[in-house]
């Protein structure tokens, strides 16, 4: 007894001799890793660039001796501390300038308006992560769609062909198989990465929000001062 020729069994001849419906499930999901792989290194690389602009930015802010001038000269730069500050800013001459000098208000609205802005921030750099986490949850299931479907074609064919010899059974079979495992390549990564960013996320997170309690208490004290 002969086994299917190696030829056969290589993932393009696997492909070309699937069914049609096993054949969309492949492409469908060649498609999704493609999609899930560009979401990564595009986000990857943009988490990585604010983190460094952040730190640099936040520390010539630290830095600075007159709040206003560094914020004119730099507060219109494309990072997340440079818009809290801006949020910050803004609301405190707001507040300033009512009647009264309701410092506790003041300082609610400040704490207010700075989370809102991190928030937003953290909205913006979390698009299209739900992405990845559909398809890490469901590639799998849609492999395993093509799998079942491959495998019921296959014996069926067996059985119009009552011939049950590996060679007949086998290259229909990994057929189904191979749209598995193309479930998992997009599967696995698109998992990972969404975990990986997620966690960054948390980190920047939880980054701004202390920039943001730090850059509070400052114009706390010059509420006082204010008073």
């Amino acid at each position: 007894m002969t086994g299917a020729p190696a030829d056969m069994m290589s993932p393009l001849a696997l492909f070309l001799h699937a069914d049609v419906v096993v054949k969309a499930v492949m492409i469908g999901l060649l498609l999704a890793s493609v999609w899930t792989w560009g979401i990564i290194i595009s986000h990857a690389s943009r988490l990585k660039k604010i983190n460094r602009d952040s730190s640099a930015w936040e520390r010539d802010f630290w830095a600075a001796k007159d709040i206003d001038a560094f914020h004119q000269a730099r507060g219109s730069e494309d990072v997340p501390s440079a818009r809290i500050v801006t949020a910050g800013l803004k609301e405190w001459r707001r507040s300033v300038a009512l009647p009264g000098n309701d410092r506790s208000g003041a300082r609610e609205r400040l704490t207010t308006v700075m989370g809102a802005e991190v928030e937003g921030e953290l909205d913006r750099l979390s698009d299209r992560l739900n992405i990845l986490a559909t398809v890490a949850s469901s590639a799998p299931f849609i492999g395993l769609f093509g799998t079942v479907w491959g495998i019921m074609r296959s014996f069926t064919a067996i059985a119009g062909a009552n011939n049950t010899s590996l060679a007949v059974v086998a290259p229909g079979i990994a057929e189904a198989l191979f749209a598995t495992a193309i479930g998992l390549f997009a599967a696995i990564p698109a998992l990972i990465a969404y975990n990986r960013l997620t966690h960054g996320l948390d980190r920047l997170e939880a980054r701004l929000n202390r920039f943001a309690d730090r850059f509070h208490a400052t114009l706390s004290r010059e509420l006082e001062r204010e008073g």
